[in-house]
């Protein structure tokens, strides 16, 4: 029996074929990254709203501190999505996925998070 090749029709080195080949995005995290999703399971989804100047001084009047925002703005995206999946598991506001996604990760990254904090899969059969 006979194969054809109908993608690469005409003959091509093995290595020019492999390099057409796009890797597949990177799915993990930074051990860094890790220390950011495990630190969100304490925040709580209130520590995502903006505080006002009310809050704040009530807060440092009766030492009730505020969870505060990480400097780096990749690594706030990253601590906001993890908030919301540890709160609320796969069901994420649009906005924060979108901002997620500006911060410079992949779906597959989001998923990863998901279920390493949810231990769920979508579309995982039942036994």
């Amino acid at each position: 029996m006979a194969y054809l090749d109908i993608d690469n029709m005409f003959a091509a080195p093995v290595c020019a074929r492999a390099s057409h080949v796009e890797a597949e995005p990177k799915a993990g995290f930074s051990a860094l990254e890790w220390s950011v999703i495990a630190l969100a399971k304490r925040d709580t989804l209130r520590s995502l709203e903006g505080t006002s100047r009310v809050s704040r001084a009530l807060g440092s009047l009766f030492g009730l501190g505020t969870a505060s925002r990480l400097a780096d703005p990749r690594l706030e995206a990253l601590r906001r999505a993890a908030v919301y999946a540890w709160r609320r598991g796969f069901a994420l506001p649009m906005a924060e996925i979108e901002r997620f996604r500006d911060a410079g990760f992949v779906d597959a990254q989001l998923e990863t998070l998901v279920v390493s904090v949810t231990g769920m899969r979508v579309g995982r059969l039942a036994a």
